[in-house]
C-alpha cells in the first residue's frame, strides 16, 4: 500500500510538472518574436528581374531552400545579407517574409521591386520609398465606397494601424542614399526619387479612373502588390522594414504596355538604390 501512495505520488508531481511546462511554453511562445542578427540583412523582390541584379553581385554566395522557397546569402556591397525572390501577390510576399524572419533572423528588411505610379508628377524610372504603406483592398465595401480597416494583430487581436509607417532610421539611410545614387536615365530624362505612401491590393491597376479614386482615398503616390503583407509581418514581429519601389508604368490604361518596355529598367534603377542603401547601413 505505501509503495502504490509513493507511486500515485510520484505520477502527480510529473503530470504537475509537465502541466506546467506545458503552460510556460505557450506563455514564452505568445511573447515570442525572432531574435534578430547583429549583422544580415534581408532583401526581397517579387520579379526574377528584380532580384537577379542583385544576386549576381553576391559574393561568397550560397542557396538555401526552405519550403521550396529559394534564398540566397552571402556579402553584398559589404554586408551579410539574404536575397530571396517572394513571388506576386501579399500572400506570397507574407510567407517569405515569415519564412525569412524565423529562419534567419535579420536585422532589417528590404523590398525592392517595381509599382504603378499615382502621383501625376511621377514618371517610368522614378524611385518612390514609402514612407508608410497601406492595402487599398482591405476593409468593407458598402454603396458609399469602401470603409478602410486596419488588419488584426493575431498575436493579441488588436487593430494594426491602417498605413504602417517605415522605419524611420532606414528613411534617413535611404534619403542619405539617394543623393549618392545615379539613375538610369529613361526617355531622355533622369529619374528623380520621392518618399511618400504606397498602397498595396491584389491586382495589377491598369486603368485611370481607378487610379484617381484610389488616389483620392489614400493620398498615395504609387501602387504595387506585395509592400503591405511584408509590412505587416514586419510591424508585428517588431522587425524594421522599408519597401522600395520603381516606377515602371503609370498604372494607367496603358500600363500593361509600359511595364513591359520599362520594367526592366525600373528594376535596375531599385536595385541600385539598394545597394547604396545597403553601403551606409551600420
Amino acid at each position: 500500500m505505501r509503495r502504490i501512495f509513493f507511486i500515485s505520488i510520484l505520477l502527480f508531481v510529473f503530470q504537475f510538472s509537465n502541466a506546467q511546462g506545458l503552460l510556460a511554453k505557450t506563455e514564452t511562445d505568445a511573447n515570442y518574436f525572432p531574435v534578430p542578427s547583429n549583422n544580415i540583412i534581408a532583401i526581397i523582390g517579387a520579379f526574377e528581374t528584380e532580384v537577379e541584379l542583385l544576386r549576381n553581385k553576391i559574393e561568397n554566395k550560397n542557396e538555401k531552400i526552405i519550403e521550396g522557397i529559394h534564398f540566397y546569402t552571402g556579402i553584398l556591397n559589404g554586408k551579410q545579407i539574404v536575397l530571396t525572390r517572394a513571388g506576386i501577390g501579399k500572400v506570397n510576399a507574407a510567407i517569405t517574409t515569415t519564412l525569412l524572419l524565423e529562419h534567419f533572423h535579420p536585422k532589417a528588411i528590404l523590398f525592392s521591386g517595381i509599382a504603378g505610379a499615382m502621383n501625376p508628377s511621377l514618371s517610368p524610372g522614378d524611385i518612390v520609398v514609402a514612407k508608410e504603406i497601406a492595402y487599398h483592398d482591405y476593409g468593407r465595401i458598402s454603396p458609399k465606397g469602401l470603409e478602410k480597416w486596419g488588419t488584426l494583430n493575431p498575436y493579441n487581436f488588436n487593430r494594426n494601424p491602417i498605413n504602417f509607417p517605415c522605419d524611420s532610421v532606414l528613411l534617413i539611410t535611404a534619403n542619405q542614399a539617394s543623393q549618392k545614387t545615379k539613375l538610369k536615365n529613361i526617355d531622355g530624362r533622369i529619374p528623380q526619387m520621392f518618399f511618400g505612401t504606397i498602397i498595396t491590393g491584389d491586382v495589377f491597376l491598369a486603368d485611370a479612373t481607378k487610379n484617381r479614386s484610389l488616389r483620392n482615398d489614400f493620398n498615395s503616390d504609387a501602387v504595387e502588390m506585395e509592400g503591405a503583407a511584408v509590412a505587416q509581418v514586419c510591424y508585428q514581429q517588431k522587425v524594421p522594414f522599408l519597401i522600395i519601389r520603381s516606377l515602371s508604368d503609370s498604372a494607367n490604361d496603358s500600363a500593361t504596355l509600359d511595364f513591359v518596355k520599362y520594367g526592366k529598367m525600373a528594376a535596375e534603377n531599385s536595385a541600385a538604390l539598394v545597394l547604396t542603401i545597403l553601403l551606409l547601413m551600420k
